[in-house]
């Protein structure tokens, strides 16, 4: 009871301090009941006394969101801009060739031709400067170096081709009619006698020939051998140990490449000499 009429007592006192008008008491009175504080149900629910005594929650302020900062154009867009600019004042100076048009194309042309110079340049230095990037290492392209990887790499492949006949032969599918194997048939007898290579030489049309007479008609070889069936003169490399064969190539081939092939496809492993 004595809370009731500390209450009143004080809505009493500020009405006579012109503190709360009656209209206002009213307007306070009329709030709606769902803001109410559940903690001070007296006060707050029945008395409806709002921002007076804290029973009425303040809505809170919402958050201004920052927009985002633009991101800076990638160096991709920034070509791809390039290009499209170039291509755009290329095609105006072709179909209005003014002066002021045509001046603008050269322009840009040739600042993105310095820029292509630029780049080269740069290029370079990078290559000098790390024989982890220069191919010409590998594969050298100047007079003196090539001659010197060439006669290294020949050096090479005469030490591979001494010993390969221990383990490897060659099978020769020629025909009687192929002008080809005219040609075909004397080079891949004199890289033989040369290596000691053992040929088996196959006619694929029953005729001879006379580079190779003790020649044996095909019965079926070359389809088992995975090779094309009416291509001649063809050359295949048979792996006594492995019990495969491995085709050379067909046509017409030099000595040189014929040694060269026959070398790579015996003692080099695919990517490591390219």
């Amino acid at each position: 009871m004595s809370a009731r009429l500390t209450g009143l007592t004080a809505i009493i006192l500020a009405a006579v301090l012109g503190q709360v008008s009656p209209t206002a008491a009213q307007e306070t009175a009329q709030a709606p009941s769902a803001s109410v504080n559940d903690g001070d149900a007296f006060y707050c629910g029945e008395r409806r006394l709002g921002y007076w005594f804290y029973c009425v929650r303040r809505k809170p302020e919402t958050p201004q969101t920052s927009e985002p900062k633009p991101q800076a154009p990638t160096a991709t867009a920034a070509l791809d801009a390039i290009t499209t600019n170039l291509r755009e004042l290329k095609a105006r100076a072709i179909i209005e060739p003014t002066p002021e048009n045509v001046t603008a194309y050269i322009r840009f042309q040739r600042e993105q031709l310095d820029r292509a110079s630029l780049f080269s340049d740069v290029w370079q230095r990078a290559i000098w400067q790390d024989p982890g990037l220069d191919y010409t290492l590998e594969r050298p392209v100047g007079t003196l170096a090539k001659r010197q990887w060439q006669d290294a790499r020949a050096a090479e492949r005469d030490t591979v081709m001494a010993h390969l006949g221990d383990r490897f032969g060659l099978f020769y599918f020629f025909a009687q009619t192929c002008g080809a194997c005219e040609v075909m048939s004397p080079i891949v007898k004199a890289v033989a006698d040369r290596w000691h290579l053992t040929v088996r030489a196959i006619s694929t049309d029953g005729g001879p020939s006379r580079h190779f007479p003790n020649y044996t008609v095909e019965s079926g070889q070359r389809p088992r051998m995975g090779l094309e069936p009416k291509i001649t003169p063809a050359l295949v490399l048979w792996d006594s140990e492995a019990k495969r064969a491995i085709p050379i190539g067909y046509g017409v081939l030099s000595a040189d490449e014929l040694q060269d092939r026959i070398f790579l496809l015996t003692s080099k492993e695919a990517g490591h000499d390219f």
